[in-house]
């Protein structure tokens, strides 16, 4: 899923400072009722390690039937990840998944070769007033892995460890980090997880991968004296060991990285690919609307509707 599709991502501001390799400054697009803002992809940075697109939708309250649908649409190349601060999803997908996702859980699709999926708001959600605030990711795939079948898994907040300290909590979402493993299948070296801090708690980076990155998305941090607010990204110079002191409101981040990929990858719609030419195959097949006869099909119980093929 995207919360906001685009054939060619819009790119959100950069400038660079000494402490930090790249600040990522997204920008905000208004989508009708929820705010949206995207740090990946970036002018001068495409991903941090194999993470490539990196959207925060919301925070945003809905009135009573009110919900977001987001309609059946493909992937190749690719791992999403929802995450979910408040509100939930009903996501579907081609894989004969069917689950709700709630706060601190995870849902974790891998598109593989080709996937289809929808996510919308449960029925349940709708019958009061409720609200969304959570980040959406992709992954890129490494090319040996850019065909595997597509495959989803879901764990539950409770599943994912947890690494706490007086004032420090760290929540494990994918990969590897402070000596725990988070239980999703991963295809290369991966860091990400949700990180509250009371005010003026330091946390030091992860220094055992070789890409790293911070998103604020609440309160502020400083690092190296200087400070940041809420919808920042920075991304760190390989090696360097990184601290960050919560500001006086305390702080909840996202920390993600981990080993870059090969080469750069080409992402057009909802489709990232080593190549153009594997994007050009899917293209074609989305647009030919053969269901279960090729790389896509529909959600078995979301096929009334999709999304087709961008001009």
């Amino acid at each position: 899923m995207s919360w906001n599709p685009a054939i060619e991502p819009g790119c959100p501001d950069e400038g660079g400072i000494d402490a930090i390799e790249t600040l990522i400054v997204p920008r905000s697009r208004d989508l009708g009722g929820f705010e949206v803002r995207r740090a990946l992809p970036a002018p001068k940075r495409q991903m941090v390690g194999p993470f490539i697109f990196f959207d925060q939708a919301g925070p945003a309250e809905l009135l009573t039937g009110q919900g977001i649908d987001v309609r059946p649409h493909p992937h190749i190349g690719l791992g999403t990840v929802t995450y979910l601060y408040r509100g939930d999803f009903h996501h579907r997908d081609s894989t004969g998944a069917d689950q709700i996702i709630s706060p601190g859980a995870l849902n974790w699709m891998v598109a593989g070769r080709g996937v289809t999926h929808s996510e919308r708001t449960s029925e349940a959600a709708r019958k009061g007033p409720n609200g969304l605030f959570g980040i959406q990711t992709w992954l890129a795939l490494p090319d040996a892995h850019e065909d595997v079948a597509p495959s989803f898994e879901h764990h539950g907040k409770d599943k994912l460890p947890m690494i706490e300290d007086e004032g420090i909590s760290v929540r494990l979402i994918l990969g590897t980090a402070y000596g725990e493993v988070a239980p999703a299948k991963m295809f290369s070296e991966t860091f990400y997880a949700d990180v509250t801090l009371e005010p003026g708690r330091r946390l030091p980076m992860p220094d055992d991968h070789e890409d790293r990155g911070i998103y604020i998305v609440e309160g502020s941090i400083s690092i190296a004296g200087q400070t940041f607010e809420a919808s920042r990204m920075m991304v760190f110079r390989p090696g360097d060991r990184i601290t960050v002191a919560a500001g006086d409101r305390g702080a909840r981040l996202m920390i993600l990285g981990g080993a870059t990929l090969s080469g750069p990858r080409y992402i057009w719609w909802n489709f990232v690919a080593s190549s153009r030419e594997r994007i050009e195959a899917a293209k074609a097949e989305w647009r030919a609307e053969d269901w279960g006869q090729g790389r896509f099909d529909l959600p078995i119980d979301d096929r009334a509707e999709h999304i087709p093929l961008p001009d």
